[in-house]
């Protein structure tokens, strides 16, 4: 009897961390919809600051001189001597600066909303299994955890189901603290470089910021395929 009463409380355990898993993985997929969003924003404030800082037409070449001279108005000089920059693209990217600071502003107030959400949902997780007497351990990896090395699979079509054990309670909340791990790393490094940005940010460092928010280095693609591999 002893031994039924168990097997019902893990079942029942199990169903409650597999709906929280798939919640959880819910806010997984907003957070990876508004990377991209994220990354336009950037790209837009760094347009918008390389057009206000670019360079103006050099008269050294012989070629321009002569243009210029063929062509001078006062019109013409007023816009060489602003910088080559007139007072309407001046302001509209001037404003264009502000608005796509204030949209990642309020794209890192999302993210964070989200990993609260997820931060919660660990929680309850965490919570169900020590009502349920199941330990989690801390050394519980990705391989451990779905039976497969990701190493050794040649494509997806040969990942089958067969390979892989049936997955246990322990299981999904491993692979929520992994993820949870991965997208706080992610976070952090877009926080830090929306705080840095400003009207002196280099080229050579904005390129470099929307390289690595495109990449996404803290957040294991493997892993990922393989965490939503355990939804049936």
């Amino acid at each position: 009897m002893e031994g039924e009463e168990e097997k019902k409380l893990k079942e029942e355990a199990k169903y409650k961390i597999f709906q929280i898993y798939k919640d959880f993985l819910t806010g997984v997929a907003k957070l990876d919809e508004l990377v991209p969003v994220g990354g336009r924003l950037l790209t837009g404030f760094q347009q918008g600051l390389e057009f206000l800082r670019r360079p103006p037409i050099k008269k050294t070449s012989k070629l321009i001189e002569n243009i210029l001279k063929a062509n001078e108005t006062k019109r013409l000089n007023s816009y060489l001597e602003a910088g080559c920059i007139n007072s309407h693209d001046r302001v509209e990217n001037t404003s264009k600066l502000h608005t796509c600071l204030h949209g990642l502003h309020d794209h890192l107030s999302k993210v964070k909303s989200i990993l609260n959400e997820l931060e919660c949902l660990l929680g309850v997780a965490t919570a169900a299994l020590q009502m349920a007497n199941e330990h989690l351990s801390p050394l519980m990896d990705m391989e451990s955890v779905v039976g497969l090395d990701p190493q050794e699979s040649s494509g997806e079509d040969e990942m089958t189901s067969s390979r892989l054990r049936e997955p246990e309670v322990t299981d999904y909340a491993a692979v929520m603290g992994i993820i949870y791990s991965m997208v706080k790393q992610d976070y952090t490094m877009q926080n830090k470089i929306v705080t840095s940005l400003n009207l002196k940010s280099s080229s050579e460092e904005l390129e470099s910021y929307s390289l690595m928010w495109s990449l996404r280095p803290y957040v294991n693609d493997q892993t990922m395929k393989l965490a939503w591999k355990l939804v049936p």
